[in-house]
Order: C-alpha cells, then structure tokens, then sequence
C-alpha cells in the first residue's frame, strides 16, 4: 500500500513536470517559490503572519508567474500533447482554477473593507500594519482552503488516494523543486530558454537510457 502510494506520488511530479515545466524561466521561478516557501514553513510555527505573507506575496505570485507568463501553450511535442489535453487532464489547479484561486486571493482583501470586524472575528483595523495582518490571517485560511477543497474534490472526481496524493505532492513540492530546479538559474544565465532534457528525462523514466547518461546530459 504504501508503495502505491509512493508510486503515485512519484507519477503526479513526473507528469507535472514534464507537462507544465518547460521553461528555464518558469523552473527558475519555481526554485525561487521553493526557497521562500521554505522559509514561509518555517516561519509558520514562528509568525503564521509572516509566513502567509512571504507564501503569497513572494512564493506563490513566483511561481504562478512563471506558468502564466512563461510556460509554453501550444502543441507540446516532447509529450506529444495539445495544451487543451493536458489541461483537462490536470489532477490538481490547471490554469484556469489557478485563475480564480488567484483572484479570490488578489479580491479578499477587499471584504476588510466591506467589515473591518469580519464578522465579529477581528478587531477593526486602525492603521497599514493591523490592516495587513488581517488580510495575511485571510490569505492563511484561503490557502489552506484551496489545498483542502482540491483534495476533497478529488475523492469525488477520482478516488481518495489521488487526492491525498496530490496534497501529499503539494506540501512536499518545495522540497522536492528546490533540488530539481537548483540549476535552472545558471542555465538561464546561459541563454538557455527552454530545458533540453526532458525528452531524455522520458526516456531514463522509461528505462531506455543509463543514469549516468541522464546525468551527463544536466552536468
């Protein structure tokens, strides 16, 4: 069991990957997200307010950025895949979920404005800072919300393991692209656009290729 599990885990980050992580832009701003995503993780068992802060403002609009800006969006021929097809099969937010998750995101802070009180669960705010930390206590519960209501979405539309999967892949995904994106940055520095390997990446997934080749090719 918890090998599937594992084995699951592992197919969601490959097919993410390979599908949406085409740019050398969009994997240096994914390795920029990772870092300050750590640091948000931290922060949460110091300064949840803090930590909400970064995760949004830094981490999240990086990494988001670099899927709507910079991202391919048409036919995928590494994949051999439109970019219609592979938003349709996206397990967790494909662009147009990411679309309203950013915007309820971007708007909440505007109902401080319509209730300073919240509804009686804040004190209202009298000055910038009081204001902000008010709105990173609304941008906790929208990201916590966001993560919970995908993965329960999923036990419906798919079957409960995909969805812890997916929650387990999000939650572990600065972890995991700050080792995998680390060399993004100086190929980008290179002149390097797009990422080269990832046909070759296919291939060593598929067993055609030797580790130490895949290796070579990203030295």
């Amino acid at each position: 069991m918890i090998k599937n599990y594992l084995e699951q885990l592992r197919i969601q980050r490959w097919d993410d990957h390979r599908y949406y992580h085409h740019s050398r832009i969009n994997q240096s701003l994914h390795f920029i997200s990772a870092a300050s995503f750590l640091f948000a993780y931290v922060w949460l068992f110091i300064d949840p307010v803090v930590s909400a802060l970064v995760g949004w403002l830094v981490s999240m609009t990086s990494r988001q950025a670099g899927h709507f800006f910079f991202e391919p969006k048409g036919y995928d021929h590494v994949n051999q895949a439109t970019h219609e097809h592979k938003e349709e099969i996206k397990v967790g937010y494909n662009l147009q979920r990411k679309v309203v998750l950013m915007a309820i995101w971007a708007l909440s802070p505007l109902v401080l404005f319509a209730d300073p009180t919240l509804f009686g669960l804040f004190t209202p705010w009298a000055g910038a800072t009081d204001f902000m930390r008010q709105v990173a206590k609304i941008w906790l519960v929208v990201g916590g919300g966001g993560l919970l209501f995908r993965t329960v979405h999923l036990f419906f539309i798919r079957d409960v393991e995909t969805g812890l999967v997916w929650m387990t892949k999000i939650l572990t995904d600065p972890f995991h692209d700050l080792m995998l994106y680390r060399k993004a940055p100086l190929a980008l520095l290179r002149g390097e656009l797009m990422d080269p390997g990832l046909h070759l990446m296919q291939e060593h997934t598929l067993g055609i290729i030797p580790e130490h080749a895949l290796e070579e090719q990203h030295a």
